[in-house]
């Protein structure tokens, strides 16, 4: 599994980031470049995590064939998660001339809210007609259900956002991964996160405690217990950002039995 960070931006660039937009590869089963099937059964194809306002711009920055990505996986149904689908959709249809189908999956809510931010941004765009089928799934709380080869889990946590917000827990190829999306600490995130490969995390401040966000200290407190793998920040806030040259602060994480973090940027790769 190949997995890059085409975007860990805040939801205002802080530092001249993207919004979040993950793309995963290195799957069975990839979309021929018009995003038809490639002829494997097996796996499903490349997708994304999230796909925040910037994510045209991002994909085109680091050369991502928008036409392979099969599946797009949303968590909450923030501009800066979410908002990049309209742009996709359109370049699939006018630019990309993909023919293969496009999921995309998240919180109850999606459908309807796509529909407002296509006719928003491109009144009219929500029914025209295309030459390939946009399917939204709907996920309930709870799995792991497969969608499109990929066994995903949803764990509802607390971050204020008009709709159900979820972290993911998603497993394929042999690898385990798992995403805290927004959200101040709570249990589910301990759950979502417990041995998994690899913990991408919100870490909007570093021991400041907000409603409805993460911070590093909140999250450390419980690492030793979830026992990831391997441990990404993401999402940095001024306050932060400012840190990470400063590193470590406090201590040693590895001297405690909590992985050490590293620290997203936009075209970071990971390789599990």
């Amino acid at each position: 599994m190949r997995l890059q960070f085409l975007g860990c931006g805040d939801a205002f660039g802080t530092g001249g980031r993207f919004n979040t937009c993950f793309h995963v590869a290195g799957l069975d089963g990839h979309a021929n470049a018009d995003g038809g099937d490639a002829g494997k059964t097996d796996g499903g194809g490349d997708f994304l995590i999230d796909c925040g306002a910037s994510s045209m711009i991002a994909l085109r920055r680091f050369g991502v064939e928008p036409n392979a990505i099969r599946t797009i996986f949303i968590t909450h149904l923030h501009g800066d998660h979410f908002a990049g689908l309209p742009f996709l959709i359109l370049d699939a249809q006018l630019y990309s001339r993909r023919t293969g189908p496009l999921t995309i999956a998240g919180p109850p809510g999606l459908e309807a809210r796509l529909t407002q931010a296509m006719e928003v941004l491109f009144p009219g765009s929500a029914g025209a007609r295309r030459k390939f089928e946009v399917e939204v799934v709907e996920l309930p709380p709870g799995g792991p259900r497969k969608v499109n080869g990929v066994a995903i889990t949803a764990f509802p946590v607390e971050h204020a956002c008009g709709d159900p917000p979820y972290a993911y827990r998603l497993a394929t190829g042999g690898r385990t991964l798992a995403y805290t999306g927004d959200s101040q600490w709570c249990d589910a995130l301990a759950d979502c996160g417990r041995g998994v490969d690899l913990l991408i995390a919100e870490a909007l401040f570093y021991d400041k405690q907000i409603k409805w966000h993460l911070d590093y200290a909140s999250l450390r407190a419980h690492l030793a217990d979830m026992a990831p793998k391997r441990l990404v920040l993401t999402h940095f806030g001024p306050d932060m950002l400012a840190r990470l040259d400063d590193w470590p602060i406090d201590s040693d994480d590895a001297s405690v039995g909590v992985p050490p973090p590293e620290f997203a940027h936009d075209g970071l790769i990971i390789e599990l």
